[in-house]
């Protein structure tokens, strides 16, 4: 089995609570061969709100199980999108990566719950799934997070270290060099500036950053913030999506809240850079805030070198966190490691994921 390529889809629904990613690959595990299709479903509100309301949850209830059976049908509906989309049969795939939705993060308590029907999706599409990506290294004493940083260093081909930057609703970073593959969460990322524009009736996110543009950032409140005892601490280390909330700007208005949350995810992925292992030649940027053009060039202004999104370098970035599951899910069928103890602090490489088969 070992240089044998897969057909694998990665599916994604990530903590900005947006949608489900559903990504082809063609992979061994160790390479991507071939990128391949990908698409996107929306998650109506009622559900990002019956989502939201389960954030922190840690036991089953009515109210997960209402909410797990229906992100499990939205992630069906993706894959099937995706298939007739594309006139690919069933059987040409032959793993399905299932993240699931995380509710809960706690590595201290060696707890982590990602929500989600593995049964029910694998005899829907009649195809063998993997999920419980996370739930070993958990187990083990790792942080659980992040995962993709073994994809990430699949695609780099630089001559120098870089960073990929994962802008989601938390952010997390891969540093990569030549042997050495270096990844924690950098602090907030999208999801605090999602709140607060919610909060204030102005949608779901700030498009373009452009509220923010129109704010200034609360110096007091960004250095306030940035003293959260989790800056300090050496990786590997990860976040809960709960585990910083919106109390420090009860004082300001929409856009100077917008600017300082903006301030905030920035400076927290420059307070990084002291962790890694030597400078960068650049930063590579995915997720959703690299659509967020004033975040965008607030950090190239911060960070001084080159910041660019992943697209520059020919990569998929709103498929790439589907695509690194699919990854993975080949990983999991060959028992290699899923995490290492450099991008989660996991004693020893850890394999991992449930394999689940139709019927």
């Amino acid at each position: 089995m070992t240089n044998r390529v897969f057909t694998a889809i990665g599916l994604m629904s990530g903590t900005s609570l947006d949608g489900v990613d559903a990504a082809l690959i063609r992979t061994d595990g160790e390479r991507v061969v071939e990128p391949g299709p990908w698409v996107s479903i929306t998650y109506p509100d009622d559900l990002r709100d019956a989502m939201r309301a389960l954030l922190g949850a840690t036991g089953r209830s009515s109210a997960v199980d209402e909410v797990e059976r229906s992100i499990t049908e939205y992630h069906i509906q993706a894959v099937n999108k995706l298939l007739k989309k594309n006139k690919i049969s069933n059987s040409k795939i032959e793993i399905i990566g299932f993240h699931g939705h995380t509710i809960a993060h706690n590595p201290q308590d060696r707890f982590t719950w990602q929500i989600g029907d593995a049964a029910l999706l694998a005899q829907a599409i009649g195809v063998d799934v993997v999920a419980d990506f996370r739930v070993a290294d958990v187990a083990a004493g790792g942080q659980g997070a992040p995962f993709a940083p073994l994809y990430h260093r699949s695609l780099c081909e630089a001559d120098e270290p870089v960073a990929v930057l994962n802008i989601g609703g938390v952010a997390n970073v891969s540093w990569v060099g030549d042997e050495t593959l270096v990844a924690f969460d950098t602090g907030p990322g999208n999801a605090l500036i999602d709140d607060w524009v919610a909060q204030h009736g102005r949608g779901r996110f700030d498009r373009d950053g452009l509220i923010a543009r129109a704010g200034k950032a609360d110096e007091y409140v960004v250095s306030r913030m940035l003293a959260a005892r989790y800056f300090k601490v050496p990786p590997p280390k990860s976040l809960d999506r709960q585990d910083f909330d919106l109390a420090a700007l009860k004082n300001l208005d929409l856009e100077d809240g917008a600017a300082t949350l903006t301030e905030v995810t920035i400076e927290a992925v420059a307070v990084a850079q002291s962790h890694f292992p030597a400078p960068v030649s650049g930063w590579l940027v995915t997720g959703g805030g690299r659509h967020n053009t004033y975040m965008m060039a607030r950090l190239a202004q911060r960070l001084g070198v080159s910041v660019k999104p992943v697209e520059a370098v020919g990569w998929q970035g709103d498929a790439l966190e589907a695509q690194a599951f699919g990854f993975l899910a080949v990983r999991s069928l060959r028992g290699l490691p899923l995490s290492l103890p450099t991008t989660t602090g996991v004693p020893a490489p850890q394999t991992g994921g449930r394999l689940v088969k139709p019927g």
